[in-house]
């Protein structure tokens, strides 16, 4: 209990009751409220430090779940980071061993926002985990595109190789599955006429007058009449590609000009037009417009060791019939 202090007054001689003033009051007060703040504030701090509030306690599980979230998610990132990686691992080897061609390059498709594009994260509690987690999304959606562009190309691919297996010169033009209608192969043989040694650019097949003739690939007839350069009646189809094939000394043409052409389809029949000594094809592969071996393209219908038989028999010397 605080002291009540008197003062004797000589006037009224009497002791009065002395008053203290505000400021005297708030100074003798002071230290104790020091004291009091100072309590209350390690009180404050030692509560806030080891016990929670509701509030609290419910932002830290929340946070708890989101970490828990944010470390879930980067799992199936990187599971499907690296299926992605193995889907491109396969694209490859379908572009280098299937289409024979080199594989799409790994350059990012398109590109996701700019420089500063994760600044807006940099004021979060967690920054470096979010920033984390949408850098490696970023990534894994530029890998989807690649991917998905990939594989659009390989359709392309496909649907090309398909016309083009459909298309290049395969099979033989006639109808022989014992090789016996082979006179003369491609190369350097004796001219019937001439009886000099000159190149053979295709090879000669012998057949009754009237055998059916077929083309040997898809494509689209660019000549179909009579040629003035000693083949008679000839037919050429482009198969695209830079393929081509060529059927002289036709008796018949079956075929007009533009037509397009399967695999299969009759061109004409044998004959003995233009400059031809007996009735016979003269069948001619051409890559580039430049006359390569037709032997090389029997191998749609034929095995290993008939090929074999073909070449053998194609390189015996032996005149040519045109």
């Amino acid at each position: 209990m605080s002291k009540i202090k008197y003062r004797f007054n000589p006037e009224t001689l009497q002791y009065d009751r002395v008053s203290k003033s505000l400021l005297l009051r708030f100074v003798h007060f002071l230290p104790r409220g020091i004291i009091v703040m100072m309590l209350t504030s390690a009180l404050l701090l030692l509560l806030s430090n080891y016990f929670e509030s509701p509030q609290e306690r419910s932002l830290r599980i929340e946070n708890e779940q989101l970490m828990l979230q944010y470390k879930i998610m980067n799992e199936k990132i990187c599971e499907i980071d690296n299926a992605l990686d193995e889907l491109k691992k396969r694209d490859n080897n379908i572009y280098r061993i299937i289409f024979e061609t080199n594989p799409l390059s790994d350059t990012v498709i398109g590109g996701i926002g700019g420089v500063n594009m994760y600044k807006k994260f940099e004021t979060l509690k967690n920054a470096e985990i979010v920033i984390g987690t949408a850098k490696h999304l970023d990534i894994l959606y530029n890998k989807y595109l690649n991917v998905s562009n990939s594989l659009d190309r390989i359709f392309e691919y496909a649907n090309h190789k398909k016309d083009f297996l459909e298309s290049v010169p395969s099979i033989s033009p006639i109808s022989d599955r014992n090789f016996k209608r082979f006179a003369s192969g491609f190369g350097l043989r004796l001219h019937p006429i001439y009886k000099t040694n000159r190149m053979h650019t295709g090879i000669d097949l012998t057949a009754p007058t009237g055998t059916l003739v077929y083309t040997t690939g898809k494509g689209k007839v660019v000549k179909a009449g009579y040629s003035l350069g000693g083949y008679g009646n000839v037919v050429i189809v482009d198969h695209g590609f830079g393929y081509s094939t060529v059927y002289g000394h036709l008796q018949d043409i079956k075929v007009v000009q533009n037509q397009k052409v399967n695999r299969g389809d009759a061109v004409g029949t044998i004959g003995s037009t233009g400059r031809s000594v007996a009735p016979h094809l003269h069948y001619e592969v051409r890559y580039n417009d430049t006359p390569v071996n037709p032997v090389n393209y029997y191998f749609n219908d034929i095995t290993p060791e008939e090929y074999d038989q073909i070449v053998k028999i194609t390189s015996l010397p032996a005149q040519s019939l045109d």
